[in-house]
């Protein structure tokens, strides 16, 4: 069957590092559960059919808002295509994957039927979107070793504690922050604010405030 004769789809891969309870943050993907077959109950990428009238950044942002309100993605960037003639059943659909990245401090408003789930405890995944979440999340580690793409998954202004965190989240083991603070700025990805974080109920010196130097 050709390209041309199949349908096409696309779908998010939508990161963030969420806080866990007595636990260190972890990064989390957004997930709906499927209401009907095929594979009812199973977990899926938000996302949907590529309209004709529409290119298919568009498309992703679109579906991304009007199926599961999400508006706040301070990175988006087109990944993968995959292509094998059955990864559905019926008709040959194409899917055409985007990685997403939302800043930890946000707290966008879910459908009943979506949550975040934890990349180290994956659901039931429909079709093939579990290779679709571990390609997007091989690429995120990737580029945040050569990358200022951390600013997307950061609040505007951080404490080197908080950004080790979320690089140790992403990355999935432990960081220095010391050599965090080092790599970075000699990297000129960060910068001081010159202003300091409120103490904490334990007291001590306030940290120090950081940003990324840009967002691009």
């Amino acid at each position: 069957m050709s390209t041309a004769s199949a349908a096409h789809e696309v779908l998010a891969v939508v990161f963030q590092v969420q806080p866990q309870q007595a636990r260190k943050p972890q990064l989390s993907v957004l997930l709906w559960e499927r209401a009907m077959e095929p594979q009812r109950g199973a977990w899926s990428l938000p996302g949907g059919q590529l309209r004709h009238d529409e290119d298919m950044t568009s498309s992703v942002r679109r579906q991304l808002a009007e199926k599961v309100d999400l508006r706040e993605l301070t990175h988006l960037e087109q990944l993968a295509v995959f292509s094998e003639p059955s990864r559905v059943p019926g008709p040959r659909t194409i899917a055409s994957t985007f990685l997403g990245l939302i800043p930890s401090p946000a707290t966008p408003e879910l459908p009943g039927d979506t949550r975040w789930h934890p990349m180290s405890a994956l659901p039931l995944m429909a079709f093939d979107h579990r290779p679709m979440i571990n390609h997007a999340h091989a690429r995120l580690v990737a580029k945040m070793s050569y990358t200022n793409i951390g600013f997307a998954l950061a609040p505007k202004e951080f404490t080197l504690t908080t950004l080790r965190d979320i690089y140790a989240a992403t990355l999935g083991h432990q960081v220095d922050p010391t050599n965090l603070q080092r790599v970075l700025a000699r990297r000129g990805v960060i910068t001081p604010t010159g202003t300091t974080a409120r103490s904490g109920r334990s007291g001590g010196r306030p940290a120090a405030l950081y940003r990324f130097t840009d967002s691009t």
